[in-house]
């Protein structure tokens, strides 16, 4: 059975070079951008993700806008909808009764 001092030390080790590994990753994200190339990428960034808001497509030409469109009517057709159809939406699921003849147990 181990001992208490050693494993304790055991824990205090591998504690400490969990949290060295945890601030290593995370200390360049916490910082501030000085880098004037970073500093250009980070605000690049954020213009791209104020443009794309509403899951649009950021400056599409109108060829990729076609194909879009193209591809858009390519799964509809494959999945069976059609331009008025949501896609979206399940499925509204009806389900009747069959009627069934009865079985006539005298006619043996």
């Amino acid at each position: 059975m181990m001992s208490g001092s050693r494993l304790f030390s055991s824990a205090n080790a591998l504690i400490k070079k969990s949290s060295q590994r945890n601030f290593g990753i995370l200390y360049p994200a916490l910082q501030k951008a000085t880098d004037p190339i970073q500093q250009l990428f980070l605000e690049k960034l954020r213009e791209y993700k104020k443009k794309s808001s509403g899951g649009q497509l950021v400056d599409p030409s109108p060829e990729i806008q076609r194909e879009l469109k193209q591809e858009h009517t390519k799964l509809l057709k494959m999945y069976g909808g059609s331009e008025g159809v949501d896609m979206t939406k399940f499925p509204d699921i009806k389900f009747t009764d069959v009627k069934l003849d009865p079985i006539n147990m005298d006619a043996a």
